[in-house]
């Protein structure tokens, strides 16, 4: 059994260790839009039945739209988290598996609690026909590295040049379009696509995700999700709302990133990565810096494997922004 990783959220346990409602806190941990869009009209049918097929093409339809995938339908999931549980069935026979790291710690947590090696790479270069899968967060949590597409389809064809897959979370991909490689699947058999609704729709609690494969790939995804693995609620909303027009949410995204950013640098912080739903910094001090503005109820997110780091998600509204500002200048740095 390996060790959970240590996640963002988590607010009920930072009121009992700090004190206060965790109804008083700033959540500042998390990478999911903070401003989160109005729910549509929901059929009261998708609350009472099982989720209907109807109610499943129509989602897969929209998000086919959505990311762009042409003639594929991308299979709905429970959250990417899900799908991530599912990688080492990918993985068959082959025992090792390239992870571009550092990077979102559950790839790493779950291939290797299944007893396969993972290797840490940093360029594509480093991928070697040992690696039966290769894993790629693009835009990365929490560095903010981006590979442009056509590095992305590189490595695909180098991973196919021996039977191996790739797989690219674009879980906040939504604000880049223009680097995601969903497009490219239909052309790619062996081209794995993870993306994330919650984070940009700023509906997390949804649980729902997307995969984009073709089919020798997908339809094993949906056999070992088994029938009924994302709700009609949850179909019927991505339906509408990935059909809808998506320019308001991510210039709100925007905005709050922009906010965010003059806070940490009026700080006097220099931010060393990120993306348009978080920044990350660097200071010897970042664990004194996490405790501090834990003090005032305000939760941040650490690294256990890099204790100088420390990322910031965005507040909701200019209010969050002074609070957080204000916390800042009270941490004795």
């Amino acid at each position: 059994m390996t060790a959970p990783i240590l996640h963002g959220g988590g607010i009920s346990e930072a009121a009992r260790l700090f004190g206060g409602d965790p109804s008083d806190w700033l959540d500042l941990s998390t990478g999911i839009n903070p401003c989160p869009v109005a729910i549509p009209e929901i059929d009261p049918r998708a609350w009472h039945r099982l989720p209907d097929k109807h109610l499943e093409e129509a989602a897969r339809a929209a998000a086919s739209h959505y990311y762009r995938t042409g003639g594929l339908l991308p299979l709905p999931v429970p959250g990417t988290q899900a799908a991530i549980q599912l990688l080492p069935r990918l993985a068959a026979d082959q025992k090792r598996v390239a992870v571009f790291g550092p990077t979102y710690g559950e790839y790493a947590r779950v291939l290797q609690a299944a007893g396969i090696i993972v290797d840490f790479v940093e360029t594509a270069d480093q991928l070697t026909a040992a690696h039966a899968i290769a894993v790629v967060v693009n835009p990365n949590n929490p560095t903010g590295r981006l590979f442009q597409s056509e590095e992305i389809l590189g490595m695909a064809e180098a991973m196919a040049s021996h039977g191996g897959l790739l797989i690219v979370d674009e879980a906040f991909g939504d604000l880049y379009p223009e680097t995601s490689v969903a497009p490219h699947v239909v052309d790619n058999d062996n081209l794995v696509v993870f993306r994330s609704f919650g984070k940009f729709f700023g509906l997390a609690g949804l649980r729902l995700g997307f995969v984009v494969a073709t089919a020798a790939v997908l339809e094993p995804f949906r056999d070992w999700l088994g029938p009924w693995a994302v709700s009609g609620p949850a179909l019927s909303i991505a339906a509408k709302l990935m059909e809808g027009d998506t320019q308001a949410i991510a210039k709100c995204i925007l905005e709050r990133k922009a906010g965010l950013d003059a806070v940490l640098e009026g700080a006097g912080f220099e931010i060393i990565g990120g993306a348009g739903l978080f920044a990350l910094i660097e200071h010897e001090c970042a664990h004194h810096i996490h405790r501090a503005l834990c003090e005032a109820r305000i939760l941040t997110r650490r690294f256990d494997y890099n204790p100088s780091w420390l990322r910031f998600g965005l507040a909701a509204d200019e209010n969050g922004d002074r609070r957080l500002a204000e916390a800042l200048q009270g941490t004795s740095i």
